[in-house]
Parts: C-alpha cells; sequence; structure tokens
C-alpha cells in the first residue's frame, strides 16, 4: 500500500477531524473577505455579510458524516440571507457548491436530486427577484432580465459541481461494492475452509473406524478362540495365530495406503529441500557396500518409501469375503449382471460398506451367523446387499450407530441410497444401492432373468 492510499484511508477514518480543520481554514481566508456584492454601503454590511458567512460555514464539519442535515442547513441560511436583503454574499455563497458536492457523494439520491433542484430554483428564480426587490429598488421585468444572466452562471457552475460529484460517488460506490464483495469472499473462503477441514476430518474418521474396527474385531476374536483352543487343539492355536497374522499385516497395509493417501506430493517436496546439504564443498565419501566409497548425501540413510499402492474396490470384495472365512465366519458371495469399471471413490465405497457389515456380524450377530454378501449389476446401478442370519434386532439396538452412520455417509457422498435394519424371517440387512457413471436416473432397471445374468456363489 502506497503513501497515498494510506493517507486516503486515514482521511476516510477522521472525516470529521479534517472537515473541521478544512472549515476552520476556509474561515480565515473567508471572513476577511466577506462582502454583499449588491449591497448600497459596503462598509454597513461587512458585519452581516461577516455573520451569514459565519453561519454558513458551521454546518461544513458535518458534510461528510451527517450530509444531509449539513446540506439542508447550508442551503436555508443561503436562502435565508437572500430574503433578508443580501441577495449575494461572496466568497461564503460558494459554500453552496462545497455542501451540493458533499451531499450528491456522500448523501442519499432523492438528497442530491433535491439538493441541485434548489440550486436551480434559487440561481434562476430566487437570486435574481432579491436582486431585483432589494438592490434595483422593486420587482421589475428589466431587473429580473439583467440579473438572469447572472443566474444563469451559477446554475451552470451548480450543474459542473453535480456531475463531477456524480462521477466521485459512482466511484465511491464501485470502491464500496468491491471491498463489500472482498469481505464477503474472505467469509466465504474461511467457511468453506472449515467445511474442508470438517469433510477431511469425517472422511479419515470413516477410514480409519473401518480399518481399526474390522481388523481388530477379527483379531480379539481369533485370539479369545485361540486361547481357549491352546491346550486341547494346537493345531487351531496356530491357525488363529496365523489368521491374526495375516489380518495385521492388511490392515498395516490398509493403514500405509491410507497415510499415503493424505501425504501431498508439496509436503514430501518441502521435506526434500530442507533435507538437502546447504554446503557448497564438495561431499564427503563414506564407507558404502563393500568397504567402496560413496558420496553422502546429507540425509540419514532409510528406506526408499514406495509409491501408495491404489485404495481397494469392488475386486478386492471376494478377499474380504476370503478373509471373514479365515477368521471362522460362514460367509457365501452372490456376482448378479456384468460387472463394469467403476470410479476409485465408488468402488471404495462398496468395499467399505461391505467391510462394515462384516464387522457388525461379527460383534452382533451371534454365534455362527450365515452370511450372504451379494453384488448386483444393473444398467443404472450397482447394489450390495449383506444378509444375516443372526441377532439383527438386538444388533440395530446395540449398535452406537459410528459405523451405520459413516456407511450412509458414503453413500450419500455419490448419491446413493443405504437401507438397513432387522429382516422379517430374522437377522441383519444392509442394503446399498450407488447409481453408476453416466447413466440416466430415470431409465427404469431391466428386468434379471436366470438366462440374462450370471451368478456365481462361494462356498
Amino acid at each position: 500500500m502506497s503513501w497515498i492510499e494510506r493517507m486516503g484511508r486515514w482521511f476516510e477514518a477522521h472525516r470529521f477531524g479534517v472537515d473541521l480543520t478544512t472549515t476552520v481554514l476556509l474561515a480565515a481566508l473567508m471572513l476577511t473577505s466577506a462582502t454583499d456584492l449588491y449591497a448600497s454601503d459596503p462598509n454597513l454590511s461587512r458585519t452581516e455579510s461577516t455573520v451569514w458567512t459565519v453561519a454558513l460555514l458551521a454546518p461544513l464539519p458535518w458534510r461528510r458524516t451527517r450530509p444531509v442535515p449539513s446540506a439542508v442547513a447550508v442551503f436555508a441560511i443561503a436562502l435565508s440571507h437572500m430574503l433578508a436583503g443580501y441577495p449575494m454574499i461572496m466568497p461564503g455563497d460558494l459554500l453552496v457548491l462545497v455542501s451540493l458536492f458533499s451531499v450528491t457523494v456522500y448523501g442519499p439520491t432523492w438528497a442530491h436530486v433535491t439538493a441541485i433542484c434548489s440550486t436551480a430554483v434559487g440561481s434562476v428564480v430566487v437570486l435574481p427577484l432579491a436582486v431585483s426587490v432589494f438592490t434595483l429598488g422593486g420587482l421589475s421585468a428589466s431587473g429580473v432580465a439583467e440579473m438572469l444572466p447572472v443566474g444563469i452562471f451559477c446554475l451552470v457552475a451548480g450543474l459542473a459541481v453535480w456531475a463531477f460529484a456524480l462521477v466521485r460517488r459512482s466511484r465511491r460506490v464501485t470502491m464500496d461494492a468491491l471491498r463489500d464483495r472482498a469481505h464477503r469472499l474472505e467469509i466465504e473462503r474461511d467457511q468453506q475452509a472449515r467445511i474442508s477441514a470438517a469433510a477431511e476430518r469425517a472422511r479419515i474418521a470413516r477410514e480409519m473406524h473401518d480399518i481399526v474396527a474390522h481388523s481388530l474385531s477379527i483379531v480379539v476374536a481369533q485370539a479369545d478362540g485361540g486361547r481357549y483352543a491352546a491346550a486341547s487343539d494346537p493345531e487351531a492355536a496356530v491357525r488363529a495365530l496365523g489368521t491374526i497374522s495375516e489380518t495385521g499385516r492388511t490392515a498395516l497395509t490398509d493403514m500405509r495406503r491410507l497415510l499415503g493417501v493424505l501425504r501431498s506430493q508439496d509436503d514430501e517436496d518441502a521435506v526434500r529441500v530442507e533435507a538437502a546439504p546447504r554446503s557448497t564443498s564438495p561431499p564427503a565419501l563414506a564407507a558404502g557396500p563393500g568397504g567402496a566409497p560413496r558420496p553422502a548425501t546429507g540425509v540419514a540413510d532409510e528406506p526408499r518409501q514406495a509409491r501408495p499402492a491404489p485404495q481397494p474396490g469392488v475386486e478386492e470384495i471376494e478377499d474380504l469375503v476370503a478373509q471373514a472365512r479365515d477368521g471362522g465366519q460362514r460367509v457365501s458371495l452372490v456376482r448378479v449382471g456384468e460387472p463394469r469399471t467403476l470410479p476409485a471413490g465408488m468402488g471404495l465405497t462398496l468395499y467399505r460398506v461391505c467391510q462394515e457389515s462384516l464387522t457388525n456380524v461379527r460383534k452382533h450377530a451371534g454365534p455362527d451367523p450365515a452370511v450372504t454378501v451379494a453384488v448386483r449389476w444393473t444398467p443404472s446401478t450397482v447394489e450390495l446387499e449383506v444378509l444375516d442370519d443372526g441377532r439383527g434386532a438386538a444388533a440395530a439396538a446395540d449398535d452406537p450407530g459410528f459405523g451405520l452412520r459413516g456407511m450412509r455417509e458414503r453413500a450419500n457422498l455419490y448419491g446413493g441410497t443405504l437401507e438397513t435394519g432387522p429382516r422379517r424371517a430374522g437377522g441383519f440387512r444392509v442394503h446399498l444401492e450407488l447409481p453408476l457413471p453416466g447413466a440416466p436416473v430415470t431409465a427404469p432397471p431391466a428386468p434379471t432373468t436366470p438366462s440374462a445374468t450370471t451368478a456365481q456363489e462361494d462356498a
């Protein structure tokens, strides 16, 4: 910001003080030369001209803070001294133009329109009549005609000041609109940042919940089973420990995937720049493999981090079912329809909903429930349904709702629907339906028949 802009802002912030100082300076100049141009005896009218000039100067300190009352006071005083027998006091009457400018720039529309109309009437009508009556000895057509050019000149001066003030008003309105827009954009930016941060926290919470809850439920179940089977069936305990180990590795891989997605390339570049050596001297040699020297990089030798693996999708549901079978669940997988390629986020939604559903079955469905996972492909949608014959009603009552809420948020993110609840025949049902990208929303789903669909059921 330049010094001119800073000075302008300071003047805008201290309007009354600046206008008061300006008025005092004008008073020092005007009071020494105040006179009535049409007075018969200038010496006698000097005192009255000074009084009227002071009266015209008095409202000026409020010309920007209170533009309408200030303009009304100046115009009323100017009209009063004309009707009182002092047609034109100079240079005090020039303050009418100052007041006209101020009310046009800082006042409402009706105020500056009224001010210019009053200026026109005072210049063309009141001024010639006042001069004719109080100076030329009475009202006469010749006196009015003689003073009409002077009134027209005053009107032209007022119109010029009004036009210049309108340009200044337009610029001021534009600047105020830009400042208001910038302020609203800042508020909107902060709101969007908060919304984005909240959405990111919710997404991370969903991912962490699905990864940790699913893996730990398997680990806890296998650990309890292995502990009881260790004395009587060592082989079962070994299998349980193997399942725990495999589940832990899978959870660790999922955590690495999640952290790899969260880590941005910019952060990696920043770390690489900060860790780079800043010395311009030749690099020192360190012993490499086999004693061969190698240049030191200035960074501790660490294994290069692998690129993050892609997030799981609908294709990995079969591995999820196999993992659940290894954990002791009776799970069958059914596929209906022709699979299609899905966006990564939509495939991850199907995978996570299936994962959370199997986790809820393991936690709430009771001992040895039968579970069916069905994936159906239609021309416009893809559906995932997880059914079990366990304690569905009790699960719905005992579940705190975090997993179901996360599944519903995932479904809403892609315009899908999620239905959960107990089954009439017993058990619990989770049904997810997502619209396929590019499919018409209003197109009815094509009927599925055994001859038109391919079904595969894993025992």
